[in-house]
C-alpha cells in the first residue's frame, strides 16, 4: 500500500476570500472577470503542485443588504466556472478543474454534456461541485415563486446524480473506431440509451459527446447537513467541509466514512478536503499586521450584510456593533448546516456582532490560521494525521498575493515533512487523487452480450 500523501486544493474566489480583499493592494480588483488573472492565480497553483483549483458559484447575484452594501461588495461580477476552466485548461497540463454547478437549478443532460466536454478539453481534469444551492434569491432568475425546499432540493439531487453519470456511460470506452479504411466510425452496439424516468426527471438520451476521460469526472460536494453526509456517501469523492475545531473534524470524518460501507465503497473512495484560510508571513508579526490591515478594510455595512442571512427578518443596524447577537434564526431554507456552525462560533466566543463579521469575513466559517509557514503546517499536519482531513481546500485572502505566499513558504515546509508530493503522480485528477476511474454501468451487460 502506498504511502498517503496530502492533497491540496487552491479555493479561489475572485479577489481573495476575505470579504474586503478587493481593497487590499495585493489583489486584482477586476479579478472576477479578468481571464489574465485567473490564468495566473491557476499557473500558480500548479507550480506548487496542487492537486487542483475550486470555484463556487450561485445561479445568481449573492450580496445582500441594502444599495449602500451592496456597493462595497466586491463579487458582483464573476465569470460562469466550466467557461473559465476550459479556457484555463488550455494554459496548465496538470492541474484539476472543480466548477460549481446546481442540481435545483440546471437540466441533468445539459450538465452532463457541458462537464463531459470539459473533461476532453482538459484531458481528463474535471470535476463538478454538486450543490444543490443554499441561495434564495436564485429561485426567480428561474421562473420559481419561492425556493425549493431543503429536503426536495436534496431528493432532487440524488435523481439528478444518478440521471448525469448514466448520460456519461452514453458510448462505451471503445465505441469510436474511427477506421477511414473501412469507413466505420463508431459501434452502434456500444451506444447505450438512459430511458430514465423518474419522480423529477425523464431524460431519454444518449449524450453526443463520447465517454469521458476519467469514465466520470470527479464528483466533488460540500453539504453537512444529515441529508448532505448521505448524498456524498453514496455518490461523492471529494467533500469540502467546514470545521473549526479537531475534535469536530474528526467527529464528521467518522460520520461520513463510516456511511460509506453500506454503498459498497471504501474509505479510499472519498477524500475529505476541509477549508482553511492562511494568512502567511514569514514571522508570527507579519502574518497578525497583514490580517489586521484586512479586517481594517471591511465596511460595516458589509459586514452586517455578511451576518444578514443567518438573522433573517431582524435590522441588524439598529444593534450595536460592539454589543451582543440577536438571537439567531431557528432554522433557514438555505444552507442549514452553516447556519449550524455559525450559530456554535458565535455562542463558543461570546461574540459580538463586529466579532463575528471578522471571524466570518476571512473564510465564511472554515478555519483560519494566522501565522509562519511552519505554523499553518502544523496544523495541517495535526488535521491530517488524526483523522480529520484527507486534504485541505486552501482559501487564500487575496488573490495572486496569498496563494503565492502560500506556494513560496508552505509548500516546501509540507514537502520537508514528507507530507506532500513533490511532482505530480498522474496525468488526471483522478490519478493525482488517488481515485479509482469507474467502469460503466453498462460494462457487465456488454461483457455478457459479448459472451453470448
Amino acid at each position: 500500500m502506498s504511502e498517503r500523501k496530502l492533497r491540496l486544493g487552491a479555493f479561489i474566489q475572485a479577489t481573495g476570500h476575505h470579504i474586503a480583499a478587493w481593497r487590499h493592494p495585493g489583489s486584482q480588483a477586476d479579478s472576477g472577470t479578468n481571464i489574465d488573472h485567473y490564468q495566473q492565480v491557476a499557473q500558480i497553483a500548479e507550480r506548487g503542485l496542487f492537486d487542483l483549483v475550486f470555484l463556487a458559484d450561485s445561479p445568481g447575484i449573492y450580496a445582500r443588504g441594502d444599495d449602500a452594501a451592496r456597493s462595497r461588495y466586491g463579487r458582483i461580477a464573476t465569470f460562469e466556472p466550466v467557461t473559465l476552466f476550459a479556457a484555463l485548461a488550455a494554459t496548465t497540463r496538470h492541474i484539476g478543474f472543480v466548477a460549481t454547478d446546481s442540481t435545483t437549478y440546471n437540466e441533468p443532460w445539459l450538465l452532463a454534456r457541458k462537464f463531459a466536454s470539459l473533461d476532453h478539453i482538459s484531458k481528463g481534469r474535471a470535476a463538478w461541485n454538486v450543490v444543490t444551492t443554499g441561495n434564495e434569491q436564485a429561485a426567480g432568475n428561474f421562473g420559481q415563486a419561492e425556493h425549493l425546499a431543503h429536503a426536495l432540493r436534496y431528493e432532487r439531487a440524488e435523481e439528478f446524480l444518478d440521471v448525469v453519470t448514466g448520460l456519461w456511460d452514453s458510448f462505451d470506452d471503445d465505441a469510436f473506431a474511427r477506421d477511414k479504411a473501412s469507413g466505420v466510425y463508431f459501434d452502434p452496439d456500444k451506444l447505450h440509451t438512459l430511458n430514465h424516468k423518474g419522480k423529477h426527471f425523464s431524460v431519454t438520451g444518449p449524450l453526443n459527446i463520447s465517454r469521458p476521460p476519467q469514465g466520470h469526472p470527479v464528483i466533488v460536494q460540500a453539504g453537512s447537513s444529515d441529508a448532505g453526509r448521505e448524498l456524498a456517501a453514496r455518490t461523492a469523492e471529494v467533500i469540502f467541509a467546514a470545521w473549526q475545531t479537531l475534535e469536530e473534524a474528526q467527529a464528521f470524518y467518522r460520520d461520513v466514512k463510516g456511511r460509506l460501507a453500506r454503498y459498497g465503497r471504501s474509505p479510499d473512495d472519498l477524500k475529505i478536503m476541509p477549508g482553511l484560510s492562511a494568512v502567511v508571513g514569514r514571522t508570527q508579526e507579519e502574518a497578525e499586521a497583514y490580517n489586521r490591515q484586512l479586517q481594517d478594510l471591511i465596511h460595516p455595512d458589509v459586514g452586517i450584510s455578511i451576518l444578514q442571512p443567518f438573522f433573517p427578518g431582524v435590522d441588524l443596524t439598529a444593534y450595536d456593533l460592539d454589543g451582543p447577537l440577536p438571537p439567531f434564526a431557528a432554522n433557514t431554507n438555505g444552507t442549514t448546516s452553516r447556519l449550524a456552525l455559525v450559530t456554535d462560533l458565535a455562542q463558543r466566543g461570546d461574540l459580538t456582532l463586529r466579532q463575528l463579521y471578522e471571524n466570518l469575513a476571512g473564510a465564511r466559517g472554515h478555519r483560519v490560521v494566522v501565522g509562519t509557514p511552519e505554523k499553518i503546517a502544523d496544523e495541517i499536519q495535526l488535521w491530517f494525521e488524526n483523522e480529520a482531513a484527507d486534504g485541505f481546500n486552501i482559501m487564500p485572502p487575496v488573490l495572486p498575493e496569498s496563494l503565492d505566499l502560500f506556494v513560496e513558504l508552505v509548500i516546501p515546509e509540507l514537502q520537508r515533512r514528507g507530507l506532500f508530493r513533490t511532482e505530480y503522480e498522474g496525468a488526471t485528477l483522478r490519478e493525482n487523487l488517488g481515485l479509482r476511474r469507474p467502469a460503466s454501468r453498462y460494462a457487465v451487460t456488454d461483457e455478457v452480450r459479448r459472451s453470448a
